[in-house]
C-alpha cells in the first residue's frame, strides 16, 4: 500500500499490506451546521457561566489572550463576533487589549499576524506578543500551592476581566490544551512554564497524554485561576480541521466539556502495539520543537524495543528559541534530571522537553527522522537516525526490528491519540 504524507516536498512510501497493521488518524465529522452558528450557540450557552453581557457589567478594560501560529483556532472568525459581545456590553475600543500567548515559542511574524486576525481587526486593536523571556515585562503574583512561581505577562494587573481564546486537543505535558493552558504556558515566564512542563517530564506520555484529569493540568489551572483567567472560548475542530464544536463559559467547567468532545475526535483506537511507528507532525510542522508533537503520540502506539520513524518538514529547524535542545541532544529521565540538579541545564522548558522525546526515543524505542530541515549531523546529535525518505526510513526500520514487524501509520501526528484497544478503559473518563 502506498502512504502519502501532507508535504508536497516528501515523498510517498510503499509498505506490504502483510506488514501493515492500519493507517490511523482523527475522525472527519460530517457536520451540516454553520460554523459561525456553532459559535453563536457557544456564547448564547455559556458553560458554567452567565453570559459575557451580564458578567461584564462594571468592567472597563479587557485583555483577550489568543493562541499563536502554532494552533488552527479559527480567531478570525471567533474575534468579531466577541467584539460585538464586549460592545454590547459597554466595553469601549480603546479598553480591550489582544495579546498573543506564545508560551516559549518566537514571536508571530506580520504574515501570520495577518493569517491569524485578518487584515482590519489589527488596524483597529493593538495585537502584542507575550515577552516571556523580557523580565521587565513579566510580574510575580506569588506561588501555587504547590510552589511555582506565578511570572505572568505585567498586563493582567491592568485590567479588570480577561478572556482566552484557544483550542482543544490532545497534549503530552498537559494532558489536552485548551482551558488555563492560555495563561500557564500562553503569558507567563520561562521560570513558570519550566516548573509545569518539568512537573510533566516525571510522567510518561501514557500516563498525561489524552488525561482531562492530571496533576499537571491541575497545577496549570491554579496558576490561571491566581492570574484571573475568567471566561474561556475554546474550539473542538476534526481530523480535517473543520470547527464541529465550540465551548464557552468557566475556564474549568467548559474545558472540561470540551475534553470529552476532543477526546471523541482525536481518539483512534489500534488492535495492538506497533513494532514500528511511521507518524508526520501535522499541522506542527515548522520546527522540531513542535514536530515532536508526532513522537509524543507514536509513545501511545510502540512496542517497548520498536522503532518510530518521524516525518516533518521543520523548515525552521530544531528550535529558535531553543538551543539546548542541539547542544544536550534527547535524554532519559534519569540523565535529565542529572543534569538539572548539577546545574547543566538551566531551563526547565528545555530539560522537559529532552526528555518527553527521550522517553520514546532512548527508553521505549528507536527514533528515525525524515526531515530537509534537519542535517544528518544535528539528527545524530540529538540521538536520531537519519533518513533521506520514507521508504529508507522504513527500510533501516525493518533490518533493526525485523522482517515480519507490523507497522503503523498515524496521520495528523501533532494530534492524534492513538489507542490500543486493550488500554481503550483508561481514556473513557
Amino acid at each position: 500500500m502506498r502512504i502519502s504524507f501532507p508535504y508536497p516536498q516528501v515523498p510517498s512510501v510503499d509498505i506490504s499490506e502483510r506488514n501493515l497493521l492500519g493507517i490511523f488518524s482523527p475522525s472527519v465529522l460530517k457536520i451540516d451546521e454553520a460554523e459561525e452558528e456553532i459559535i453563536e450557540r457557544a456564547f448564547l450557552k455559556p458553560i458554567g457561566s452567565n453570559p459575557l453581557t451580564q458578567i461584564l457589567k462594571g468592567c472597563k478594560n479587557v485583555l483577550i489572550v489568543v493562541d499563536d501560529y502554532t494552533r488552527t483556532t479559527p480567531v478570525q472568525k471567533i474575534l468579531p463576533r466577541l467584539m460585538k459581545e464586549l460592545d454590547d456590553s459597554g466595553i469601549k475600543k480603546p479598553g480591550i487589549k489582544i495579546m498573543v500567548a506564545l508560551g516559549t515559542h518566537r514571536p508571530m511574524t506580520d504574515k501570520e499576524m495577518v493569517l491569524k486576525f485578518g487584515s482590519e481587526l489589527p488596524k483597529q486593536y493593538p495585537i502584542l506578543n507575550h515577552q516571556w523571556s523580557n523580565l521587565s515585562q513579566l510580574i510575580n503574583l506569588g506561588e501555587t500551592e504547590r510552589g511555582t512561581p506565578i511570572l505572568v505577562n505585567r498586563m493582567v494587573a491592568e485590567v479588570d476581566f480577561i478572556i482566552g481564546i484557544g483550542q482543544i486537543v490532545p497534549h503530552r505535558v498537559t494532558g489536552f490544551s485548551g482551558g488555563g493552558n492560555i495563561i500557564q504556558p500562553g503569558i507567563c515566564g520561562e521560570e513558570t512554564t519550566g516548573k509545569t512542563h518539568w512537573l510533566g517530564a516525571q510522567f510518561t506520555g501514557r500516563e498525561i497524554l489524552g488525561k482531562i484529569e492530571n496533576p499537571v493540568k491541575e497545577e496549570i489551572e491554579r496558576v490561571a485561576e491566581k492570574v484571573g483567567l475568567r471566561w474561556i472560548i475554546n474550539t473542538i475542530q476534526d481530523g480535517a480541521g473543520r470547527l464541529v464544536e465550540v465551548v464557552a463559559g468557566d475556564p474549568f467547567q467548559a474545558y472540561r466539556k470540551g475534553g470529552k468532545k476532543s477526546l471523541e475526535i482525536y481518539q483512534s483506537s489500534m488492535p495492538q502495539d506497533a513494532d514500528i511507528v511511521i507518524v508526520d507532525s501535522h499541522p506542527y510542522d515548522s520546527e522540531l520543537w513542535l514536530a515532536s508533537k508526532g513522537i509524543y503520540a507514536s509513545e501511545l502506539a510502540i512496542k517497548q524495543g520498536g522503532v518510530v520513524i518521524l516525518v516533518s518538514p521543520c523548515p525552521e529547524g530544531i528550535s529558535p528559541s531553543h538551543p539546548e535542545v542541539l547542544e544536550f541532544g534527547y535524554q532519559t529521565f534519569e540523565d535529565a534530571n542529572q543534569m538539572v540538579k548539577k546545574g547543566i541545564i538551566k531551563k526547565l522548558t528545555a530539560a522537559a522537553h529532552l526528555v518527553h522525546v527521550g522517553r520514546v526515543i532512548k527508553e521505549r524505542a528507536k527514533g528515525i527522522m525524515v526531515s530537509g530541515g534537519i542535517s544528518k549531523e544535528q539528527k545524530e546529535q540529538l540521538g536520531l537516525i537519519h533518513a533521506e525518505d520514507p521508504q529508507e526510513a522504513l527500510e533501516i526500520a525493518f533490518s533493526l526490528s525485523g522482517g515480519d514487524s507490523k507497522v503503523a501509520v498515524l496521520q495528523r501526528g501533532g494530534e492524534i491519540l492513538p489507542v490500543v484497544q486493550k488500554n481503550c478503559n483508561q481514556f473513557k473518563s
